[in-house]
């Protein structure tokens, strides 16, 4: 496997043969061999989900046989702002070495002409003379036509080599392409007693410091991090990514304000000229409020009021033409069964804690749901454990 040294290079291990049953996919045999090298090129693209804008985050490794075994010689991912791909960066990378290798993407090529020539184009001209790929995209410029371009120059094409665990990745890409609204994930932290917090104590510490650094590590890899507006009032959050390193990643936060009560000294504002802050609000633009918000260097989404309350459903595909395609919504009980009723919510990432609140009557919050209570129609697909608390993540079927 290629391991990045210190001056941004690449050094090479040998990825070996490996024993197992072969597949098949798209008409070419898989081995065992692509399934470790793709698993490999899905870990890479994790490193800038977050960071891509319109465009997804996908890893390419470009890998060749030698006479000493299969060794990655070059490597790519979607760069931070969507620009350059990852096919050609790895191509780049890989240089003269390219022609005779195989390509593992982890999302279909491109197939059509913007601000740079199709990538499935270059993969021909470099000289590849294979093509692993993951997911298929979905995007009807690209769909299928990527591998009929790699299949008209007589490249081998695999697809669907790990695709669920490829477009797990790639969640908020395929949401947008497929159903035109930003994709949602709802966080939820739960005692062992089935509580969430207590009224007028603030933010209360229900999960441990392991579940708290994996919540910030889901905030770097979210667009946006969203909350209504009572939870800005009663924690005065801040919503960021604090992870040493990982500063820089924090989402754009939204917070779900109808009439525009977060106050100037919020910490939300106080630090809206440094990380993005955005008021989903239906209060209208020359109001004095907004125009102080505006001052402080505060965002706005105009919400459409639904039945008295907003129009979620709006509410995603404007964020989703923002360029804004994953949502990480960490709210309070009403707005977590705001977004399950409206079914909005796409993935549960549920931490039930060791630790009990043992709050009672009007003082306790109840959450929405436990792990004994799981809305239905979502399955199971992760369980880990941080720390003394457990983690489980729900996709919906």
């Amino acid at each position: 496997m290629t391991r990045p040294v210190a001056d941004g290079s690449c050094a090479q291990d040998s990825l070996g043969p490996v024993a197992g049953d072969s597949a098949m996919a798209a008409g070419e045999t898989v081995t065992t061999t692509d399934r470790r090298i793709m698993a490999a090129a899905v870990r890479f693209s994790r490193w800038h989900v977050g960071l891509t804008g319109s465009n997804p985050s996908v890893a390419t490794l470009i890998v060749k046989d030698e006479g000493h075994g299969p060794v990655i010689i070059g490597r790519g991912l979607t760069a931070p702002g969507g620009r350059p791909h990852a096919e050609a960066q790895a191509l780049r990378q890989a240089g003269a070495r390219a022609h005779g290798a195989t390509a593992y993407v982890t999302l279909e090529p491109c197939a059509h002409h913007g601000r740079t020539p199709p990538c499935a184009n270059a993969l021909v001209e470099a000289g590849v003379v294979r093509v692993v790929s993951a997911a298929t995209d979905p995007d009807e410029r690209v769909s299928g036509r990527g591998y009929a371009i790699l299949r008209a120059a007589g490249l081998a094409v695999a697809s669907g080599v790990m695709a669920k665990e490829s477009e797990a990745s790639l969640a908020g890409y395929m949401m947008q392409r497929t159903r035109h609204r930003a994709h949602v994930t709802l966080k939820l932290a739960v005692s062992a007693d089935g509580r969430i917090g207590r009224r007028g104590h603030g933010q209360v510490a229900i999960s441990g410091p392991v579940s708290r650094a994996q919540a910030h590590l889901m905030r770097a890899e979210s667009d946006a991090v969203l909350i209504g507006i009572a939870t800005a009032l009663e924690d005065d959050p801040q919503l960021t990514c604090r992870l040493p390193g990982l500063e820089r990643r924090s989402p754009v936060r939204i917070v779900l304000d109808t009439h525009l009560r977060l106050p100037l000294s919020s910490s939300l504002v106080a630090s809206a000229r440094t990380v993005p802050l955005m008021l989903a609000t239906t209060v209208p633009p020359d109001d004095a409020r907004r125009l102080a918000l505006e001052e402080a260097g505060v965002g706005f989404i105009a919400a459409a009021p639904l039945a008295g309350h907003m129009a979620l459903p709006e509410l995603l595909e404007d964020l989703a033409a923002r360029g804004i395609y994953s949502v990480l919504v960490e709210g309070g009980a009403t707005l977590a069964r705001a977004f399950l009723d409206d079914g909005l919510v796409d993935r549960i990432a549920l931490f039930t804690a060791a630790r009990r609140i043992d709050a009672t009557g009007s003082d306790c919050v109840d959450a929405p749901f436990t792990r004994q209570s799981v809305p239905a129609g979502f399955v199971p697909v992760r369980q880990m454990h941080f720390g003394a608390d457990l983690f489980e993540e729900f996709e919906r079927g």
